[in-house]
């Protein structure tokens, strides 16, 4: 879905640097300072509106969230979902996946959440895809050892391609939902993309993915 443009979202996120970081390459290595403390930091990459990182953040106190997105337009309702709810533990950075490894020290990140992410299921598309192996590669590095990547999508496609990358790239899989709302997991917190496909009935699909050590 088109965004419509935002000319004075970029001002706000400037206006607001104790929840965005503008300049992630300038936070390299020092993210718990950001933070304020030395708490496991939790990474949503493509964050949209921040529903889910502010769910989140409610719910585990004790865990800094970072949620990641690029465009100005999107990441400003996650800023203002921030300063309605005065979470302190929600913080906001404006990037591109792609050069993760500019932004965080390897190991200075203890999971990361991808939740509905852009499936692009042209075949010649498949290394945009966030699960290829490419960006695997890149969150291994992040990742401390032994972390975990939660992934949640509509998108019977792109999960079978995330199982089959992700098994490939020598993960293993904690637990594998198909059908994520007929399950028994607890307190799952959903993004926005979730609540409106469930409400039509389709079928979420959810799996918690391992890095070996």
């Amino acid at each position: 879905m088109r965004q419509r443009f935002k000319a004075w979202a970029k001002d706000k996120l400037v206006d607001n640097p104790e929840f965005v970081s503008v300049d992630p390459a300038s936070m390299k290595g020092k993210w718990h300072a950001f933070f304020g403390n030395h708490n496991p930091i939790h990474l949503e990459v493509g964050t949209g509106k921040g529903q889910f990182i502010n769910g989140m953040g409610k719910q585990n106190p004790s865990i800094n969230y970072m949620g990641m997105e690029l465009y100005d337009s999107i990441i400003i309702t996650a800023l203002d979902r921030i300063l309605e709810n005065d979470i302190s533990n929600v913080k906001l950075i404006r990037a591109d996946a792609s050069h993760l490894l500019d932004y965080f020290e390897p190991g200075e990140i203890d999971r990361v959440y991808l939740n509905f992410s852009d499936p692009w299921p042209k075949k010649k598309h498949a290394k945009r895809r966030l699960t290829h192996e490419s960006f695997l590669a890149r969150y291994e590095t992040i990742l401390k050892p032994n972390s975990e990547i939660h992934f949640k999508t509509d998108n019977q496609g792109l999960f079978e391609y995330s199982l089959e990358s992700m098994s490939k790239y020598g993960m293993f899989f904690n637990d594998i939902s198909l059908d994520l709302h007929k399950s028994d997991m607890p307190d799952n917190v959903m993004t926005e993309y979730e609540e409106k496909f469930s409400e039509k009935g389709s079928r979420i699909y959810r799996m918690e993915a391992q890095f070996r050590s």
